[in-house]
């Protein structure tokens, strides 16, 4: 975990901006002594949100699943994708 006051986001911009990206990970910025941003790369954070997205979709199809949802099979999928694509999978 990194944490940095925000005194260091305001004078070492380009050296938060660097460790953002070589690092890959968020960087806490605190206010005080409390914290109070968070700071990432664009892509780390586009990967976070596409993650989040997965996950949602995930839990819905779950949540389908267990409340009785009609599913379609392995079987069925693969015929439907054999289908849309002309090739055997």
């Amino acid at each position: 975990m990194i944490i940095k006051p925000s005194t260091a986001l305001r004078n070492e911009y380009g050296a938060i901006s660097d460790m953002a990206h070589e690092e890959d990970v968020p960087i806490y910025i605190t206010k005080n002594g409390e914290g109070d941003l968070v700071v990432m790369s664009i892509e780390a954070f586009e990967r976070r949100e596409e993650i989040l997205r997965l996950r949602a979709k995930l839990a819905a199809a779950e949540q389908s699943r267990l409340s009785g949802q009609p599913a379609i099979s392995i079987e069925e999928s693969r015929g439907r994708l054999e289908a849309i694509y002309g090739q055997k999978l």
